[in-house]
């Protein structure tokens, strides 16, 4: 073969890989609101008649102080504050500059009226709503129990 078709082959090799590296990572279970990153939004298997989950995610580069107002998603009927902030309704406070975690060992976000139960390895589509950082739509994970 010509020297010149390696030398081309060589050349779309490189552009391609310098575009790969120019584009956005993909990051799995991160979402991004105007000022903060939600990673890993997830909840335990429940049983059959179980009425609530426990939902377990991180909110941290967070530039602006803002609030998790609400919550929707079709595996529940409503969701709510539980644990150390309890309170009936989605309302929580997220600091600038740092790391907040919601979950089982601290303060949580609850799932009410459960529709059916949540099995392992499913996903569900889940919208949060932020006071500043307006409307993430982002997937609720089944998991099997770990630790944050």
């Amino acid at each position: 073969m010509p020297p010149f078709v390696h030398r081309r082959a060589a050349l779309r090799a490189g552009l391609a890989f310098g575009a790969a590296l120019a584009l956005p990572q993909a990051r799995a279970c991160e979402y991004f609101a105007d000022n903060l990153r939600i990673t890993h939004p997830w909840c335990t298997a429940t049983p059959p008649g179980a009425t609530s989950a426990i939902v377990s995610m991180v909110f941290d580069q967070v530039t602006r102080a803002d609030r998790l107002v609400g919550v929707q998603t079709m595996v529940a009927e409503g969701a709510e504050i539980g644990g150390h902030l309890a309170r009936p309704a989605v309302d929580f406070a997220i600091p600038a500059g740092a790391e907040t975690h919601l979950n089982a060992h601290g303060t949580y976000l609850k799932l009410t009226g459960l529709k059916f139960p949540l099995e392992v390895a499913r996903t569900f589509p889940m919208v949060l709503s932020f006071e500043h950082g307006g409307v993430v739509q982002a997937t609720l994970n089944v998991d099997l129990q770990r630790f944050m």
